[in-house]
């Protein structure tokens, strides 16, 4: 009996220490190519707006921690960019271009997209005669919308910020067309129906100057959830379509896998980039972001991507629940000011590793979606294999790799909690393999980078031998580049191209 009773607790123990496991199953189908990841430097996201250029050096370019390359930053309703800077909420006095000018350069120098939304086209072109959105008081409640004998004004208004950027040293790279089209506001904003978006796009969008922008790209109308009546009518009708390089929207009250899943395949099936451009995930609370909330945000970005985004871009850079610090007493200790927060070495997992990638197929042995106990998505870019896993519960588990090609080295880069946001481990492969098991640690974000044994047999896929052929690169306009940089055309030896960035 005794014998007995010692197995039996041989054998707890060893149940107890013996990892469950994940079984990921990644496959060669090709996905979107991801643009890349950035935030927001909009009134409030700098403090004070405009003068401080910090966030963007700690958070932009592949020199710094985090690796963001797109910026997004505010188009006031405006004409010329030399007027003082007024308080927020003076509609008649409206705050100027100059304010984005210092960080966008720096981002624009450290090679990435800039581009630009307005919450409101200038008051004089709207039916309520202000910025203001027109849900308010001294509104009376009438909507703020852009008046149809004002159509015509609307893109040469864009023209001139643009004008007015490149004359000041910032090319910028796209342009959309409303800030939350669909949302009523008391602050800047301007109501479009589907309809009216699509009227405007259709006759008037011919005359942004893309030639005199360098090939100045436009983007749809931002709506609050991601609603794809905006989007789908304009790709359904050719003539729109045709003006047309990014549907854009925001994540409020409607995840990735729901509405921005419903719009992406429509958009891919035009060769149309499909951008998050706006959300905050625990936005405005009166603590500091717990390790919980942090893997949620990690999930949002994961399941972004298995929604089709080419491009996310965050709410504001600081922030006590953003990426970076404001140093407010109440939010301390863990909020000092200009210093990187938790939040965003979770973003650093895509910024740096995901930018530039292709997404591959991928098929888990746990059900997955919206914040899933278990998440995963896989890329390839280059000769590098990525595997993304995030295991939001308190349990550790062993993943098991079947992956499409066979790879002879690997490194691991772990989350795991405030005081371990950023660790990095080689994985031992003593040979190629094709398949192999990595470990997940409780309440983890996990990036496992490989490279891919180009000399195995695993390599003979026809994909992959076009994939290493030489390539040509040229910029917007079609010229010839040595070396590829930000925004170009990559072409491929048997004549096929596309948009890409190299975040260089």
């Amino acid at each position: 009996m005794k014998h007995i009773l010692t197995t039996l607790f041989a054998l707890a123990a060893a149940t107890v220490v013996q990892a469950a496991v994940i079984t990921v199953t990644v496959n060669d189908t090709r996905y979107q190519t991801v643009t890349g990841f950035g935030a927001a430097a909009c009134d409030g996201a700098m403090c004070p707006f405009g003068t401080d250029t910090q966030p963007v050096k700690l958070l932009y370019g592949p020199q710094s921690s985090i690796g963001l390359n797109i910026m997004r930053m505010e188009i006031s309703p405006n004409f010329v960019g030399d007027i003082i800077v007024p308080e927020w909420g003076n509609w008649d006095s409206p705050y100027d271009w100059k304010g984005s000018l210092p960080s966008a350069k720096i981002v624009k120098q450290r090679g990435g997209i800039v581009f630009g939304t307005p919450w409101s086209p200038p008051g004089e072109y709207k039916t309520n005669g202000s910025a203001q959105g027109g849900n308010a008081d001294d509104q009376g409640n009438q909507r703020g919308e852009l008046r149809e004998d004002c159509y015509e004004k609307f893109f040469p208004w864009l023209n001139t910020f643009l004008d007015y950027m490149k004359k000041n040293g910032v090319q910028v790279d796209a342009v959309s067309i409303q800030n939350e089209p669909d949302w009523w506001v008391n602050y800047s904003g301007c109501l479009y129906t589907p309809q009216q978006q699509l009227n405007l796009v259709k006759n008037y969008a011919y005359m942004l100057d893309r030639e005199k922008y360098n090939g100045v790209r436009l983007i749809s109308a931002e709506p609050l959830g991601f609603d794809p009546k905006y989007s789908n009518l304009l790709l359904n009708d050719e003539t729109a379509r045709e003006q047309i390089d990014i549907i854009a929207g925001h994540l409020y009250g409607h995840p990735p896998l729901g509405n921005m899943k419903s719009a992406s395949p429509l958009a891919a099936k035009y060769g149309k980039e499909v951008w998050m451009t706006e959300h905050s995930v625990t936005d405005n609370i009166d603590r500091l972001p717990n390790w919980h909330e942090q893997l949620l945000f990690a999930e949002e970005l994961n399941e972004c991507m298995l929604a089709g985004c080419t491009g996310y871009i965050y709410w504001y850079m600081r922030a006590h629940w953003a990426f970076v610090g404001t140093g407010e007493a109440k939010y301390n200790p863990g909020n000092k000011k200009n210093t990187l927060l938790p939040r965003a070495y979770v973003m650093s997992h895509f910024a740096k590793h995901v930018t530039g990638s292709t997404r591959l197929g991928t098929k888990s042995s746990v059900t997955t979606g919206t914040n899933s106990y278990f998440e995963t998505s896989a890329y390839i870019k280059g000769d590098s294999l990525i595997v993304m896993a995030i295991d939001t519960t308190k349990n550790a588990y062993d993943l098991k790799l079947k992956l499409p090609f066979k790879v002879k080295s690997g490194n691991h880069l772990l989350s795991t909690a405030n005081d371990a946001l950023c660790q990095e481990s080689p994985i031992d492969i003593d040979e190629p393999v094709q398949e192999l098991i990595v470990s997940l640690p409780a309440r983890s974000l996990n990036t496992y980078i490989f490279m891919i044994d180009q000399a195995s047999a695993a390599i003979s896929d026809q994909r992959l031998s076009e994939a290493s052929k030489p390539k040509a690169y040229y910029d917007l306009h079609g010229r010839p580049l040595l070396t590829p940089k930000g925004l170009c055309i990559e072409k491929d030896a048997d004549g096929s191209s596309r948009k890409v960035y190299y975040n260089n």
